[in-house]
């Protein structure tokens, strides 16, 4: 099986979550939902589009990471949130998505972030191109750094690192056009690759949170390290990104108080 057919599979398959979570979200007062940690939610629609998933992806031998179900073993795995930014979806904010990633001996080789709500599929093979329902993608001037748009995840309840993340909001903040925190770190990620952000940070994600956007920005050639110089965010869930021009005075910002 081929890459490009792994991703006819998987941007199909992240459509068909992406219609069934639309049903969902179209009558989301009568969901149940249960809290997993303090103002970390789960419901149906994540459990029924994650099981969508697994059906529509996992071949014999196939491995599988996913937010609400449990691992399978195997060199060639698929890394999925079936539902990233389920707070916003449950609110009746129209910023959540789906994300699928595959990995194979252990290096992301194909990504998709479906936007349901705007009928915009974002995805790539290693190597790129960037691809917007199925058109490569050309990315706007990159501006000057005090007019780039940055974006970021913001801790909350009982999480660390919020003091840490409010000291890089004072040193980004005077420096940039702004800051916006959307609530889903795939389709920030994915709006990174496409410039629509300039860049973005954020601590100890998990892999189904940034696999696939991790595929997208390389693939647009936007430069990802993790909070250390030449840390892969793989490693540790921590993302530093931007688009290549401004990446070092973005990270230097960030990196220079810790």
């Amino acid at each position: 099986m081929t890459l490009e057919t792994d991703l006819n599979t998987a941007t199909l398959a992240a459509r068909q979550a992406g219609d069934l979570l639309l049903r969902h979200w179209h009558d989301r007062g009568s969901l149940t939902i249960d809290e997993k940690r303090p103002g970390d939610f789960v419901s149906q629609a994540d459990h029924g589009a994650e099981a969508l998933l697994r059906d529509r992806l996992i071949q014999p031998g196939d491995g599988w990471l996913g937010e609400e179900t449990d691992q399978i073993q195997g060199s060639r795995r698929w890394i999925v949130d079936p539902l990233d930014g389920t707070t916003n979806f449950l609110r009746g904010i129209d910023q959540w998505a789906v994300s699928v990633a595959l990995e194979q001996d252990g290096k992301l080789v194909l990504g998709v972030v479906h936007d349901a709500c705007r009928s915009q599929t974002f995805s790539a093979i290693a190597g790129g191109p960037l691809l917007l329902n199925g058109q490569p993608v050309t990315q706007p001037p990159v501006p000057a750094f005090h007019n780039c748009l940055f974006g970021t995840g913001l801790p909350f309840g009982n999480m660390p690192h919020i003091p840490d993340h409010a000291r890089d909001l004072c040193r980004v903040l005077p420096h940039s056009a702004g800051v916006r925190r959307m609530g889903a770190a795939a389709l920030d990620l994915a709006y990174v690759a496409a410039g629509r952000l300039d860049g973005f940070w954020e601590r100890t994600l998990r892999p189904w949170d940034i696999a696939a956007g991790l595929v997208l920005l390389r693939a647009a050639a936007c430069q990802v390290e993790g909070w250390s110089p030449g840390e892969a965010p793989e490693q540790t869930g921590t993302v530093i990104t931007a688009r290549t021009p401004h990446f070092d005075r973005f990270a230097k910002l960030l990196r220079d108080w810790s």
